[in-house]
């Protein structure tokens, strides 16, 4: 299935090219002149779900809060998330709370912030980012907005580990994010044969022909966020009615 995003910086939607934002900026595809909370509404609106708001630095914190308000548990929420602040992003309208860098003391994950996590919102309430980049023939997740490598290797002991302490996996092809230039194949199979728990994977996405790929690569086990190509967000792509028309066929066909 298709799961909008809504990413924000600098209190604006926007679609930023993966892996360039540091503290000087980030290399730009869109800057939407709508509010978050508009895009809130039109997912809400047509019946989307899943979906995510992810606050990429400081400053987002009122665009987000607007978003869930608008479709007051219908979206997860990430970016800067602890345990100490979880609680009141549930409370503000998200359905589920999205949380990577604090989990990680260094490059390692630290089992107590994820117990501490999983203490204050429940197993049920949480989302594991895990979004990675290629080294070598592995794909490990990295941290500090998608700039630092950390110790955790996507592979099938750690997914089946992890699945026991969230609800879903959110991962980002971090190589081919914004870049509608195609999906990284190789990573949705490993998901959908190691992952026991529903995932999201975003990444490349270019046409919705990308739908049926996700789809079939990963047994119907895999949904997928199309970012920069779907022309909501500026993109020539993809039709953002298709794919809600495309979600509505796959939802009414019988199990």
């Amino acid at each position: 299935m298709f799961r909008p995003c809504i990413d924000l910086h600098e209190g604006h939607v926007k679609q930023l090219v993966g892996g360039t934002l540091t503290d000087d900026g980030a290399t730009t595809n869109f800057v939407a002149d709508q509010p978050a909370g508009w895009f809130a509404s039109r997912f809400r609106d047509d019946g989307l779900v899943g979906g995510h708001v992810i606050k990429l630095g400081p400053g987002n914190d009122e665009a987000a809060r607007q978003a869930l308000a608008a479709y007051p548990g219908g979206l997860q929420v990430g970016g800067g998330i602890n345990a100490d602040n979880a609680v009141e992003w549930l409370e503000a309208g998200a359905s589920h709370v999205i949380v990577t860098s604090w989990l990680f003391d260094g490059p390692t994950l630290d089992p107590d912030r994820l117990a501490a996590l999983v203490a204050a919102v429940g197993r049920e309430r949480l989302v594991l980012d895990l979004s990675c980049r290629r080294r070598g023939d592995e794909h490990v997740v990295v941290t500090d907005r998608w700039q630092t490598f950390t110790d955790l290797v996507v592979s099938p002991d750690a997914l089946e580990d992890l699945a026991g302490h969230c609800a879903e996996f959110l991962v980002h092809g971090v190589d081919v994010e914004g870049l509608a230039q195609g999906i990284d194949t190789d990573l949705v199979q490993l998901l959908a044969a190691s992952s026991p728990i529903p995932t999201t994977y975003a990444g490349g996405a270019r046409a919705l022909d990308d739908l049926s790929l996700v789809e079939r690569l990963g047994g119907g086990r895999i949904d997928l966020t199309i970012g920069s190509a779907l022309d909501l967000f500026g993109g020539h792509g993809v039709r953002y009615d298709d794919v809600v028309a495309w979600n509505r066929r796959k939802a009414s066909r019988p199990r």
